[in-house]
């Protein structure tokens, strides 16, 4: 699973690559976390608002850092 965190690398883009390392670890996922901070690799993805989540390339939720157990979930589907 490749779970990638798009952002500039602003505090909310970190606190989310954390949380969603921590829902990871937590489930046992076999993953690769990625920072994506070039804007125009971001763009491509149709994101216009940071942080992202992405997982395998599919955007899950953008604009905002969910808790802990909404990761899990968007994790889990």
């Amino acid at each position: 699973m490749k779970i990638q965190v798009l952002g500039t690398g602003c505090a909310k883009c970190n606190n989310l690559a954390a949380v969603a390392k921590e829902a990871a670890d937590a489930l046992g996922l076999d993953y690769e976390l990625v920072k994506v901070t070039d804007i125009n690799e971001i763009m491509n993805f149709g994101v216009m608002i940071t942080p992202a989540l992405a997982v395998d390339g599919d955007v899950k939720v953008a604009g905002k850092v969910p808790d802990l157990d909404a990761v899990k979930e968007l994790l889990k589907s």
